[in-house]
């Protein structure tokens, strides 16, 4: 507690006991395994948050976070997007909760010391909510096949064209251009590409066909509510074989040996001059050459993910074993990630009525 002596007054006690809390609250998600950067985060939002309403956690109220959200919503140009102003409000609520509860003794020292407590103010009616409709922006879609490939081919040649006139930049666009089509063949976001290691595939012993590259350990994958990266095993699957000759390619000295600094790492991806290139340095990358083939805008490296999910969907496979591949905890995540294409959909609802009109065994047999 802040204050062993309840008789002691404090100099600048508004500040002194803003800041307590806020250490208090950082301690918390200390202990509750939280990562240093999310912690950071979320106390920088609440400072920021006591900032704009000049007043302190016992003094607010329901009607100031609404002006806050109000305010970074209404912006024009600089406007924060939904999904921003909901990670705002939930760090705010998360900090009220924490000083409001009786058990961490903020409630009994402010009303000592000012007279006033600190309460709740974020609610489900006055915060933004997780819906179908803002998770996912309009532009950022699957791509489809043909775009693929179209998308594939533009990299590619362009990889033959450096080559041909001596070029050192058909090295790293075949890096590139590999690293693309990895991604898509095993539904991977943008970190978990580009820290991938050597020793990350191993064999699958059902399909020993694939060799060492039966599956994949993601090592890097999105963890919870802050938590560390978690892990998960992504299977090589049949509708993405042809992925194995390309990384058998890839790992020999033919591929990523040409890289003065593969020697320096297990790196599956090296750098001109670092032993491993950035997820930025890859984002950027894509979208040079997503511009390049005249492809819209909104089509992201993040893009390949979902185009993984729309497609081992369309290809027929289990939606739980799809939403395992790319490490969904719920199978609505997923489903935000499909976008499958209306010749799919026209096939399976031809194959429906095939089936509600077709006549049974039962009924031909008599």
């Amino acid at each position: 507690m802040l204050l062993a002596d309840p008789d002691i007054a404090l100099f600048r006690a508004e500040d002194r006991v803003f800041d307590a809390m806020v250490d208090g609250w950082r301690t918390q998600m200390l202990a509750r395994g939280l990562t240093v950067g999310t912690i950071s985060g979320r106390c920088a939002v609440v400072t920021r948050f006591q900032s704009f309403t000049n007043e302190y956690p016992w003094k607010w109220n329901f009607e100031d976070i609404e002006s806050y959200l109000a305010t970074l919503r209404g912006r024009g140009g600089d406007a924060l997007s939904l999904t921003t102003l909901r990670s705002y409000s939930n760090a705010i609520g998360m900090f009220c909760g924490y000083v409001a509860d009786s058990r961490y003794g903020w409630v009994a020292l402010c009303d000592r010391t000012f007279g006033d407590v600190p309460v709740q103010i974020c609610f489900e009616w006055n915060s933004p909510h997780h819906t179908a409709d803002d998770a996912v922006p309009p532009k950022r879609r699957s791509f489809t096949k043909s775009e693929l490939q179209t998308l594939f081919d533009c990299v590619d040649d362009f990889v033959d064209a450096e080559y041909a006139e001596g070029s050192k930049r058909w090295l790293p666009a075949l890096r590139d251009s590999i690293a693309f089509k990895v991604a898509y063949a095993y539904g991977l976001r943008r970190q978990e590409l580009a820290k991938l290691e050597l020793h990350d595939f191993g064999p699958n012993p059902h399909v020993p066909q694939y060799g060492r590259f039966g599956a994949l350990q993601v090592r890097w994958a999105k963890g919870t509510a802050g938590s560390g990266p978690r892990r998960r095993t992504v299977l090589t699957s049949p509708e993405f074989d042809w992925v194995v000759p390309l990384l058998e390619y890839w790992t020999s000295p033919l591929g990523r040996g040409r890289f003065a600094t593969s020697a320096r790492s297990a790196a599956l991806w090296p750098s001109e001059r670092d032993a491993i290139i950035t997820p930025n340095s890859l984002g950027a990358s894509f979208t040079s050459f997503r511009a390049l083939a005249g492809l819209p805008s909104g089509l992201g490296l993040h893009c390949l993910r979902h185009s993984h999910v729309t497609h081992q969907l369309e290809a027929g496979y289990d939606p739980t074993f799809v939403q395992l591949q790319v490490g969904h905890k719920n199978s609505s995540t997923t489903a935000l990630y499909t976008s499958v294409s209306s010749d799919f959909k026209q096939r399976s609802i031809q194959q429906m009525i095939e089936r509600r009109l077709s006549p049974s065994s039962e009924e031909i047999d008599e």
